[in-house]
């Protein structure tokens, strides 16, 4: 005999609505338009509005994870596909990476308006995170991100080799920078042709660490950098410090956007001088009409801070 499941799902059509069966006793009813179902592995539907046209399941290796993608969409664009892709892949990897090497502390330097550390708490991060934001408009939006996190701690300072007064270029959108534009980043960001600038104070990181890290016992520091061209300064500024950090990041450039900016190799060469070795590169962002990636994000580690697996 009829379920009482199947019984109802005859009746609705009577009453002017649709059925899509899922199969295993599952459906979804609905009133107007059409409806698609895409399987998704073996316990999983993805229904879709109208049909399902180019949408497509991709097992990712063996790994579990699937990707379900729009084939035409992600062809019509395929390097923005590919830095979006690189984006969530890059957090994803710096989150298991925290995890596993037990960080407490993120030191985030360029902070903007607070996106990593908003990304950071989205991805499962509890510890304490600490932001370094210069410019007026930008920290305004970082304090704003900040409120209510007793752990998040923002400062309204650039890092740098030495402590000082700066004037740093602003009204870049995104990217304010102490250096001057290449002909290159000229070329390619026509944000660069208008821009003003706003004095900012500089400090060293080893001068910032013992207030950062006060109140927490065993510090496991992290840090990140993304100071459009000046990382390898910021680096500098943390001395004999840097020893204590038991992870990084840089956005390393492949293509010179600010004038006196290093290129990619020397970045990593001084990284890994100091004992920080990498473990992932993701594009940042992409030529559109050659496709050469002009930066990437460099996660690194230092191999003997990685607590030995359980």
């Amino acid at each position: 005999m009829p379920t009482l499941h199947r019984k109802l799902l005859g009746l609705l059509p009577r009453i002017g609505v649709r059925v899509l069966e899922l199969g295993s006793g599952a459906a979804v009813v609905y009133r107007r338009g059409e409806r698609t179902r895409v399987p998704v592995g073996p316990r999983a539907d993805l229904v879709l509005r109208g049909t399902a046209g180019a949408w497509k399941d991709v097992a990712l290796g063996a790994s579990g994870a699937r990707l379900i993608l729009d084939e035409k969409a992600a062809a019509a664009d395929e390097r923005r596909f590919q830095v979006a892709a690189a984006a969530y892949l890059c957090g994803q990897h710096v989150a298991a990476l925290l995890e596993r090497c037990e960080v407490n502390c993120v030191f985030d330097v360029g902070a903007n308006s607070g996106q990593y550390g908003r990304q950071l708490r989205r991805l499962g991060y509890r510890g304490r995170i600490v932001s370094f934001e210069p410019t007026a408009e930008a920290f305004g939006k970082l304090q704003k991100a900040a409120e209510g996190d007793a752990e998040w701690w923002v400062h309204r300072i650039g890092l740098g080799r030495e402590d000082a007064t700066q004037s740093i270029n602003v009204g870049w959108n995104t990217m304010n920078s102490l250096l001057q534009p290449s002909d290159y980043g000229k070329d390619r960001y026509k944000r660069f042709a208008k821009s003003r600038t706003e004095d900012i104070e500089i400090r060293r990181l080893d001068g910032m660490m013992d207030k950062a890290l006060a109140g927490i016992t065993d510090p496991r520091p992290y840090l990140k950098m993304d100071t459009q061209g000046y990382d390898l300064e910021v680096f500098a500024g943390a001395g004999e410090r840097v020893a204590a950090f038991v992870g990084m990041q840089s956005e390393v450039a492949t293509l010179r956007l600010y004038e006196g900016s290093p290129r990619m190799a020397e970045s990593i060469a001084v990284y890994e001088g100091s004992g920080f070795e990498i473990t992932g590169m993701y594009p940042v962002s992409r030529e559109p009409a050659t496709g050469r990636v002009v930066e990437f994000d460099c996660v690194m580690v230092r191999a003997d801070a990685v607590p030995p697996s359980g």
